[in-house]
């Protein structure tokens, strides 16, 4: 079964760790299928780093055999609705023969605007059946944009099949008119041979973190939206009575500076460390090394950072939204309202006091098996090249 799947999120050789999630689940659906991905590359980025991108080729396919990439050209801060236009015509101008004369039995278009809706246009010219992968952002907020919306929900009614990360996503989609009977619920896994409990003593003196302190992690991009400025409110609050209480944070963005003067504004600069991208590899020394991770977003599917995290025995704090609450039982964490300061302090004052029972939270996470999810995958793939469109 050829399948070409086409999306922006995936890994560049200059940011390997963008996408892991979609890495690790094409590596293991290109153990099933013969496996072809076009990753976009927006021209921004090409351009900033023009000697990188026109190795990019080349390098990324020494990392992942079946990687190509492409330039997505768009009109940059203007236009939004237009962006699966311009995302089509980049893809049609740089990967004709690819797009119009290998015959796919699938496409697979992740990531729901403009790389779902612009593979549903290819499918629709070739015939060729069509699914959509949504994950979060591209349904939470983009459906809230009228011109984006109609696009998304235009391109999920053509397709064979929309796999969402949680029932949270698949409700929100069905809610909007999505046919739910071709709104397939696919939660993530997690790498269970790289991400189970560790010894956190060494993982502390790895980091150079005291033994004897107890440590907040955050995971993942530094952007308002993903809590990250409530998360240092919090620790701001929490430090004068956990005197022994520091914050590590894992990942880059627009809102690191502002982090950085809230911390130095509170004089807890030296009791934030801003560790900055991070290898996945070395994740699971980070969640070895700490005692809870939180992740307070406003609108999530479902992180992987939440379940590795679990993987690792470690418990989470983390905002009742999205499929959080479909994957984080009483047990392994606590859950708050989005944008409540005063529930979250309490919260995290709760989780770094309590014992917890780390091999339980290990064995929840592990029930999520990245060999179940591409199981699911590739039985909506093979439905779908069963049954073509019609002429």
């Amino acid at each position: 079964m050829r399948v070409l799947v086409i999306t922006n999120l995936f890994g560049f050789p200059w940011d390997a760790s963008r996408g892991v999630f979609n890495q690790q689940q094409f590596d293991r659906l290109a153990e099933r299928v013969d496996l072809s991905v076009l990753v976009a590359v927006p021209w921004p980025q090409a351009l900033r780093r023009p000697g990188r991108y026109w190795t990019a080729r080349r390098e990324g396919r020494k990392r992942w055999a079946y990687v190509d990439y492409f330039v997505f050209w768009y009109v940059p801060g203007v236009a939004q609705a237009l962006h699966s236009l311009f995302f089509f015509a980049s893809l049609v101008l740089q990967r004709p023969a690819l797009l119009f004369f290998t015959r796919w039995q699938a496409l697979l278009g992740s990531w729901g605007f403009p790389d779902a809706v612009a593979t549903a246009a290819v499918g629709a010219m070739t015939r060729t059946p069509v699914l959509m992968k949504v994950h979060g952002t591209d349904v939470n907020d983009y459906l809230d944009v009228p011109g984006k919306r109609w696009q998304i929900l235009a391109a999920a009614r053509r397709c064979h099949a929309v796999m969402a990360p949680s029932m949270a996503l698949r409700t929100r989609l069905i809610d909007a008119g999505v046919a739910g009977h071709s709104v397939h619920v696919v939660y993530n896994g997690v790498d269970a041979t790289r991400f189970q409990p560790g010894d956190r003593r060494g993982a502390r003196a790895r980091l150079g973190l005291d033994a004897e302190t107890q440590t907040l992690l955050f995971v993942g991009n530094l952007k308002v939206a993903k809590g990250c400025v409530e998360l240092i409110e919090a620790f701001v609050t929490l430090a004068p009575t956990h005197p022994t209480l520091g914050l590590a944070i894992v990942g880059d963005g627009e809102a690191r500076t502002t982090l950085a003067r809230l911390a130095a504004e509170a004089g807890l600069t030296e009791r934030v460390r801003f560790v900055g991208k991070a290898d996945h590899a070395i994740l699971p020394v980070w969640f070895a090394a700490s005692d809870v991770l939180c992740l307070p977003s406003h609108n999530e599917g479902v992180p992987n950072v939440v379940l590795e995290a679990m993987a690792c025995g470690v418990p989470v704090v983390a905002t009742r939204v999205g499929g959080i609450p479909e994957v984080v039982p009483d047990y392994a964490g606590v859950l708050v309202p989005v944008r409540d300061n005063t529930s979250l302090v309490a919260a995290l004052e709760s989780a770094l006091t309590r014992q917890w029972d780390r091999e339980r939270i290990s064995s929840h996470a592990h029930g999520f098996a990245w060999d179940a999810n591409v199981d699911r995958v590739t039985a909506l793939l093979a439905g779908a090249a069963g049954h073509p469109p019609a002429p």
